[in-house]
């Protein structure tokens, strides 16, 4: 492991001066935010430098431990440095993962200081190429700017968001609720980064407030720009621009949306995209329609697990996505992301999926010949295509497009050669992919035949990137000096071998270094062979062995070296040209992208599904309002994979007309929340045209899901536990629709029992009744199972558990994970403290307590009928009275210490019939002493 106080470069200034300066500069710096990290570029970028609280960060975050700073100036600024590669990889990390922003301070050629880069998780593209160009980008960096209009009651939200690593821009408006929740579904769908919103530094505008709240519980980044960056002035010559069509924006559709085209200017703005000419022409706008996807809320993204978090570790599979992103490309892993978090709507489109995972799931020789052949090793070609565009791509990148493009044939050959498919699925795949892609290489052969043409191709084996010498005459003249020279140096290679009695291809290796050039290597042990000998200088010892030199191989090294020079400088003209030709045919390079992602998402859920613990199964899908829910033997996808888990399936019936709200109780850990999410799991699978994890399935199109589990304060936002339960339950009420599923874990635990089962009743019972959906519904009020009785709609099931006696008496529980009809009327919540090794005495007391609490229940059961209360007022006074007399004149009974049981009742029989009569005539009386 590397040793941080060793590995880090050390900040110095050339005098205390230039140190009281830089920190006298710093300290005049405009507040930054909390959640940006300022970088100060140290020797031209071989590191950089850190300080006051960025510092400490950096220190506990990426070095975890404070003795790597120092504090420097008269005010003692904490500081630390970081090299440039592990501030490489600490930028990935702030800016994917950590939410962080970036800005880069660099010294111009007077001294001064100024602002060279800056980056947020939505806004990557200064850092773009220098982060990734070794790493590719497997989630979309999406930024979204949101403008609100109100008239009257009606809300109008206008969004525009981009990604600027493919260079789209995206616009939606829509009509929304006083609770937001359109706009809730849209930042799900769109995984967004980052949001640009108007600044409202007083915190007055109510609505303005309730958006924030909704960005902040996506943990998205919160940027605020002036009321003035919301224009609309430019909007149309910018557009027209960054579009480059030969129609003017103003004729398009989205140009009506006024508030959309608000937000889009302010997002052009804010990312700065007129400043780059590179953009022009290569902008593509798309219209977001809602209504095309399923709507998921933050809760339901988190019940569902859809997405890792930084925080939940490296293990893939607790999230649905690390669970199905068995890509090969990274284009292929971000269209997945997006495919999860955008459920179809269209039965058609629903199905045209899984009859393609159908295919690939049956033909296991094609599918393994696509995953480890054709796509294993295909490039981002979105990002390609912007280097082109930006005019900084290299030879290299124009090899990498080649390499693509001859093996098209191949993979149109192998989607086409194989027996095993029906003419309905050789029509399918045909359509779908091999039609498109011999469209596209011929587009691109022409491309085939220009880099065969100009460039070296087997010096590009070798990992050097040149152009043709019989291209260009200086080139040849050049090329054959080189030639030459490679020849005297293999011609001193056999000298020596000769001079030292060495095998020139066993023993006596000759070998490009990037330090030394052309040199020899021998082993360590043959090393004795050349000392004291003049002729050769040993130039280091490695593990790989001595490596050493002669006068005339290092004049040959750096004739070649000088030489190679010469070609690359004359070939740059010629490389300019190339590269130009090559930008010309990004159009069809980003259609290609766009096919093979859809098709190594295809084949990642068919070796998903092949590969799991029980193969997966093709689901029968029904239309939006028509079928039911009949699922045998489910399972949670991501539990099953976990190790040492010995999943138990289970059958899901939910019928229209018959079983529409599912209660579920049973005890603790007994399974209920994992059979209620599995199904929500299921459902979204199906709806992204996955197969799902059952032996048999068939499902409805849900137009949502929405969930309300877990509890989680959030105290910082000043939002209690219940207060966040009923936010959640209130986004349910009033977005659900005939359509939706419903997931609602242990509703009502944040308030007292009586409140708490009001709530989940009253809730239960609407949900039924008036929106009348499928809806799950987990609980540990055992009261709520009566509903059944009110809603012919409502079944319940319950989790079962084995209840046996241990060695010393008690009760001994076993979970068994299954579930069945009817009522569990336990909650077995103490059985699960014990499991948690409770001490013994806490274990008891809570049993003694729940003893008497069950007493006192059964007494005001006794008291109450369907709620209401038995007995008036004066009944229980009068009786209370009778009861007190009576006990007083049994307390006085003389002698009654030295009197024997028999005699003791004998006197009680008496007083009793004394009283008889006025006990009978209180029914609260005869209650209370019925025992007598």
């Amino acid at each position: 492991m590397a040793n941080p106080i060793k590995d880090r470069p050390d900040l110095t200034f050339e005098s205390k001066q230039g140190e009281q300066g830089f920190f006298a500069f710093i300290s005049g710096l405009p507040q930054k935010s909390s959640d940006t990290i300022r970088l100060f570029e140290r020797s031209y970028g071989d590191y950089y430098s850190v300080h006051g609280d960025d510092a400490l960060y950096i220190a506990q975050n990426i070095y975890n431990t404070t003795s790597v700073i120092r504090y420097l100036g008269k005010n003692k600024v904490p500081s630390c440095t970081l090299s440039r590669l592990t501030c490489d990889t600490f930028l990935r990390d702030a800016l994917l993962n950590k939410q962080l922003k970036i800005e880069i301070w660099a010294q111009g050629s007077k001294g001064s200081w100024k602002l060279v880069k800056s980056a947020s998780p939505g806004n990557i593209q200064a850092f773009e190429d220098h982060l990734f160009s070794n790493v590719e980008i497997s989630v979309s960096p999406i930024v979204l700017s949101v403008k609100l209009g109100i008239r009257g009651d009606q809300r109008t939200v206008g969004v525009s968001f981009a990604d600027t690593t493919i260079r789209e821009l995206g616009v939606s408006e829509f009509i929304d609720n006083e609770i937001f929740s359109n706009f809730e579904s849209l930042l799900a769908q769109l995984g967004v980064k980052e949001c640009v919103i108007q600044a409202d530094e007083s915190r007055r505008d109510y609505d303005l407030s309730k958006l924030r709240d909704i960005i902040e519980k996506f943990d998205i980044v919160v940027t605020e720009l002036k009321k003035s960056d919301f224009t609309i002035k430019n909007i149309e010559q910018d557009l027209n621009r960054l579009l480059g069509d030969d129609i003017s924006v103003a004729t398009l559709p989205e140009f009506e949306m006024k508030h959309a085209m608000t937000a889009c200017a302010s997002l052009i703005k804010y990312l700065s995209l007129m400043t780059d000419e590179s953009n022009f022409g290569h902008y593509i706008l798309r219209h977001h329609d809602l209504s095309q996807y399923m709507k998921l809320d933050a809760s339901a993204l988190r019940a569902l697990n859809l997405i890792q978090s930084p925080q939940e570790g490296s293990n893939k599979n607790s999230s649905l996505f690390g669970l199905l992103n068995k890509c090969k490309t990274a284009q292929g892993s971000r269209l997945l992301c997006q495919w999860l978090k955008q459920p179809l709507m269209d039965i058609k489109e629903i199905e045209l999926r899984h009859s393609l995972v159908e295919i690939f799931a049956e033909d296991t020789e094609l599918r393994l010949s696509l995953r480890e052949e054709h796509l294993k090793n295909v490039p981002d070609l979105h990002r390609l295509s912007k280097r082109f565009q930006k005019r900084i791509a290299s030879l290299q990148d124009v090899i990498r497009v080649y390499q693509v493009v001859i093996k098209l044939p191949k993979l149109i050959e192998a989607l086409e050669l194989f027996d095993s498919m029906n003419d309905s699925s050789k029509e399918l795949i045909e359509e779908t992919y091999n039609a498109k892609l011999k469209e596209h290489y011929s587009e691109l052969e022409k491309y085939q035949e220009m880099v065969e043409t100009t460039i070296d191709l087997e010096a590009a084996d070798h990992h050097q990137f040149m152009i043709k010498a019989d291209f260009n005459s200086e080139l040849k003249q050049i090329q054959n000096k080189i030639d030459r020279i490679k020849e005297k140096i293999n011609e001193e290679h056999e000298k020596v071998g000769e001079d030292l009695s060495m095998d020139t291809d066993k023993k006596l290796h000759l070998e490009k270094q990037n330090v030394y050039g052309y040199c020899f290597r021998i082993t360590r042990n043959d090393a004795t062979c050349i000392s004291g000998k003049k002729q050769y200088r040993e130039l280091s010892t490695q593990r790989g062995g001595v490596y050493f030199t002669t006068d005339k191989l290092r004049q040959l090294s750096a004739s070649y070296h000088d030489n190679l020079g010469l070609y690359e400088k004359e070939q740059n003209v010629l490389v300019k040209e190339v590269i130009e030709i090559a930008a010309s045919y990004c159009p069809a390079l980003e259609t290609l992208n766009g096919l093979m992602a859809h098709l190594d998402v295809i084949v990642s859920y068919a070796h998903v599904a092949v590969h799991a613990p029980v193969p997966y199964i093709r689901p029968k899908m029904y239309n939006k309002g028509e079928g039911s829910v009949i699922l045998k033997n489910s399972r949670h996808p991501c539990l099953e994979v976990q190790d040492d888990v010995s999943f138990i399936p289970n059958d899901v019936s939910l019928v229209r007309g018959q079983k529409e709200l599912l209660i579920i109780t049973g005890p603790n850990m007994g399974g209920k929340s994992t059979y209620i999410r599995q199904i929500g799991v299921i459902a979204l699978m199906a709806q992204t045209g996955c197969f799902v994890p059952c032996t048999e399935a068939s499902l409805c199109v849900f137009d949502c899901i929405l969930a309300r589990v877990g509890a989680g304060d959030s105290q910082l936002k000043g939002v209690s536990t219940f207060m966040a339960e009923m936010l959640e339950t209130a986004n349910i009420i009033k977005t659900a629709t005939t359509n939706s599923l419903i997931i609602i874990d242990e509703l009502g635990r944040g308030t007292s029992t009586y409140d708490g089962f009001g709530l989940a009743w009253a809730i239960s019972e609407y949900v039924s009744k008036k929106i009348r959906c499928f809806c799950m519904f987990a609980t540990h009020f055992h009261e709520l199972t009566a509903l059944t009785e009110e809603v012919p709609y409502a079944h319940n099931l319950h989790v079962t558990a084995h209840i046996g006696v241990n060695s010393s008496g008690g009760r001994d529980i076993t979970l068994l994970y299954k579930v069945k009809e009817g009522i569990c009327d336990e909650s077995f919540g103490i059985h699960v403290a014990e499991l948690a090794n409770f001490p013994d005495t806490v274990v008891k007391l809570a049993r003694r307590k729940e003893k008497q609490l069950e007493d006192v229940t059964k007494h005001e059961n006794m008291m109450e009928v369907d709620g209401k209360t038995r007995f008036s007022k004066e009944e229980i006074e009068e009786g209370s009275t009778i009861i007190e007399e009576f006990l007083k004149e049994i307390a006085n009974t003389p002698n009654i210490d030295s009197m024997d049981y028999q005699s003791i009742l004998e006197r009680i029989s008496v007083v009793r019939n004394k009283y008889q009569e006025r006990i009978d005539n209180n029914s609260w009386c005869r209650d209370v002493i019925a025992g007598f």
